[in-house]
């Protein structure tokens, strides 16, 4: 499993995730496979994002039409900044 690491600082969370929520469909038709959001506790305005793909492949096709994403109105009012995604390989994953 490849994970698409994703680091935000947004002007509002509520706002932002209703935004997010628009790509629901996008993300599924793309091979993310399930994804998390968190909140940093010192500073809620930012959000990570871990989208979960098959394989490095699927994932960075991803990262390529998330730069289009990026690019709407909509995403530039909802946005302060955001850095580089970043693919990471999941080598080990447990539920307790």
């Amino acid at each position: 499993m490849t994970t698409l690491h994703i680091d935000n600082t947004v002007h509002d969370y509520d706002r932002w995730k209703e935004a997010f929520d628009r790509y629901e469909a996008f993300r599924k038709e793309r091979g993310v496979r399930s994804y998390r959001i968190a909140r940093d506790a010192a500073d809620p305005q930012r959000v990570f994002v871990d989208l979960d793909f098959d394989d490095a492949a699927t994932a960075d096709e991803f990262r390529g039409a998330l730069e289009k994403i990026w690019a709407t109105p909509l995403s530039q009012q909802q946005m302060i900044r955001h850095g580089d995604p970043m693919l990471l390989d999941v080598v080990v994953r447990q539920t307790l």
